[in-house]
C-alpha cells in the first residue's frame, strides 16, 4: 500500500498559529487569510531556540528546588518551605490530596516536560522513524498539561493575599518562587517553539 501524499505534494500549508490549512502561495512572505500570521513550513530555527529554552529553564529549576518558596510567620514561629518540604507539611498536616497536586504540578509536571522535550528534540534530530504516532501524542500532553505547573505560584499568591487579614499570621513569597515561575515561563516557550511537525520529516527520510 503506497503512502499517503504530503502536504506539500498537494500544494498545501498549514498555519501554525490558527491552524487553517492554505493553498501554498507562489510567492512569499505570505499571510494566513484568516489570523494573518506568517505562513512557512517549519518554524523557523525551531531546535536552537527549543533547546535553548530548555536549558535555561533546567538551570532555573534548580534554584526552584533549592530555595525557599513561602515564608509562613504564626505568633512569631518563622517557617521557610521548599516545594518539597511544603509538600511533606501537607502530608503531615492531614491534606494528602492537596499534597500530591501540588507534588504533580511542581514536581511530576516539569521532570516529565523536560524528559519528553529532550526526547522529541534527540530522536527527531536523529530523523528517528520510531513511535511517530506515540511521540507526537507525548507532545500534545505536555503542550496540554504545561500550564497546571503554575499551581505552586497561585498557591503561594493566593495564601499571601488571605493571611494578609489575619492580625496573628501572614505569608510572604520567598526567591524560589520566583524561579520556578520562570521555569514554567521558559518550559512553555519551549514547547511552543518546538514544531512537532519535524516529527513526520522522518518518515520522508527514510522512504
Amino acid at each position: 500500500m503506497s503512502a499517503l501524499p504530503r502536504a506539500h505534494e498537494l500544494g498545501l500549508i498549514a498555519c501554525h498559529v490558527c491552524g487553517l490549512v492554505c493553498r501554498e502561495p507562489n510567492f512569499s512572505p505570505a499571510a494566513c487569510p484568516r489570523c494573518g500570521s506568517g505562513l512557512r513550513r517549519r518554524k523557523t530555527a525551531s531546535f536552537m531556540r527549543t533547546w535553548a529554552l530548555l536549558i535555561a529553564a533546567f538551570i532555573l529549576y534548580i534554584p526552584a528546588n533549592v530555595l525557599p518558596i513561602m515564608r509562613t510567620v504564626n505568633v512569631g514561629d518563622v517557617d521557610d518551605n521548599t516545594i518539597i518540604s511544603g509538600v511533606v507539611e501537607l502530608w503531615m498536616q492531614g491534606s494528602p490530596s492537596l499534597a500530591l497536586i501540588v507534588f504533580a504540578a511542581s514536581i511530576v509536571v516539569p521532570v516529565l516536560k523536560f524528559f519528553v522535550l529532550a526526547l522529541l528534540l534527540v530522536s527527531t534530530r536523529r530523523d528517528s522513524d520510531w513511535a511517530m504516532h506515540q511521540r507526537a501524542a507525548l507532545y500534545r500532553l505536555v503542550d496540554l498539561i504545561g500550564y497546571w505547573s503554575m499551581l505552586d505560584v497561585f498557591v503561594v499568591a493566593l495564601l499571601t493575599a488571605l493571611v494578609r487579614f489575619d492580625v496573628l499570621s501572614r505569608v510572604e513569597p520567598l526567591p524560589g518562587v520566583v524561579f520556578f515561575g520562570l521555569t514554567v515561563i521558559l518550559t512553555m516557550f519551549a514547547s511552543m517553539s518546538f514544531d512537532p511537525r519535524l516529527l513526520w520529516d522522518a518518515r520522508k527520510n527514510h522512504d
